[in-house]
C-alpha cells in the first residue's frame, strides 16, 4: 500500500488494545515509516520496484532498531502529546522496540499479500504470502482495524479512571 494511512488502522487496534504494553504512539509510526521506501522511489522517478528491501522482515528488523534509538530520547516530547488525546502512558526502552517491530513487521506482512516484488523472508526470493488474501481484504482488515480501534479508543476515554 504505497503512501496509504491503511497501516495506521491495524497499528492503532493493536496500540490500543496491548495499551499498557504497546507504546501507541511508536507502534503508529512504524506501522507507516516503512513506506518512505515507495515515497523515496515516486519522488525520485527510480525505476526501483516500489516495495523493496526495507519491504523485507530483516530491514524491518534494522529500521525497527534505528527508530526505537530515535523515539528513546523524544518519548517525553511525545508522551505529552499522548495526554492531549486521554492518554497517559509510560513507556520503556523496550516497549519502544517491542512497538517499533510490531508496527514495521505489521507492514510488511500486510503488504506480502498484495504486491508481487515483496519477497518478505529476504534474503529467500519467496513470497509465501501473496494472494491469499485479495487487496480488498487487506484494505477491508485495514480499515475495519481502524474504525474498531477507534471505537476502543473512545470507550477507554469516556470511561477512563485517573
Amino acid at each position: 500500500m504505497p503512501l496509504t494511512p491503511f497501516h495506521l488502522g491495524p497499528a492503532l487496534l493493536i496500540g490500543i488494545i496491548l495499551f499498557p504494553f504497546i507504546d501507541l504512539f511508536v507502534i503508529l509510526i512504524a506501522s507507516v515509516i516503512i513506506d518512505i521506501e515507495p515515497l523515496y522511489i515516486v519522488i525520485t522517478r527510480s525505476r526501483a520496484p516500489l516495495h523493496g528491501i526495507l519491504h523485507t522482515y530483516l530491514m524491518a528488523t534494522v529500521v525497527s532498531l534505528i527508530l526505537s534509538l530515535i523515539m528513546y530520547p523524544l518519548k517525553r516530547y511525545y508522551l505529552k502529546l499522548l495526554r492531549i488525546f486521554g492518554l497517559k502512558q509510560e513507556t520503556s526502552f523496550a516497549k519502544i522496540l517491542i512497538s517499533s517491530l510490531i508496527g514495521t513487521y505489521s507492514h510488511v506482512f500486510l503488504d506480502s499479500f498484495v504486491y508481487s516484488e515483496i519477497k518478505p523472508f529476504y534474503p529467500y526470493s519467496g513470497n509465501p504470502f501473496l494472494h491469499v488474501l485479495s487487496i480488498t481484504a487487506v484494505y477491508g482488515i485495514c480499515v475495519v482495524s481502524f474504525i474498531v480501534g477507534l471505537i476502543i479508543y473512545i470507550i477507554r476515554i469516556l470511561y477512563k479512571r485517573e
